[in-house]
């Protein structure tokens, strides 16, 4: 066989295969390299879904975090990987990001700058241009909304006191918080 040949997944032992080892052993017993071939599902000529899967967590230095910031393009950019299995891993790491943001935003108190920075990481965490946050707060400190108040450029956005203030009283806020990234 020659060396640039891959050995298709369909030839593995059926409890290496990523998605039989997920029925038999369940999520947590996989890697995430094999976490990723399932979803992008195939490889290309020479490699499987796994070795392409490793090589791009190799490019985002093995961490996911790394991985959620590449953007389409940069994915389409590794051979084996188009627009479609491009999309599916976007979409995947956008789900991820907007659990955390959840399960941050069902704590819903904020005592401390460590919970505002858990509540408002999965939403400003990746971004590649500024945006500002707001989260107005009752009395108790339990949240009651989080807006968008600001998007500018690469280095800078404006935060208008204005649309602050009355976005603050029309959410009957005690308490406000801003953030940006």
């Amino acid at each position: 066989m020659e060396q640039n040949e891959k050995i298709s997944i369909k030839n593995w032992a059926k409890e290496d295969r990523p998605r039989e080892k997920l029925l038999l052993k369940g999520c947590s017993s996989l890697s995430p390299a094999e976490l990723l071939a399932i979803l992008i599902g195939s490889g290309n000529k020479t490699e499987s879904a796994v070795d392409l899967s490793k090589r791009i967590l190799k490019l985002a230095n093995d961490n996911i975090n790394q991985l959620a910031k590449f953007d389409i393009n940069t994915l389409k950019k590794i051979n084996g990987i188009g627009e479609a299995k491009a999309i599916t891993i976007i979409a995947a790491l956008e789900l991820g990001r907007r659990r955390k943001s959840e399960e941050a935003f069902e704590r819903k108190t904020v005592i401390s700058s460590k919970d505002a920075f858990e509540f408002f990481e999965p939403i400003i965490g990746d971004l590649k241009i500024e945006e500002a946050y707001l989260i107005t707060l009752n009395q108790a400190n339990k949240i009651i909304a989080h807006h968008k108040i600001g998007q500018g450029g690469i280095v800078g956005t404006v935060m208008d006191p204005r649309i602050i203030l009355k976005q603050a009283l029309n959410d009957e806020a005690v308490n406000i918080i801003l953030a940006h990234n």
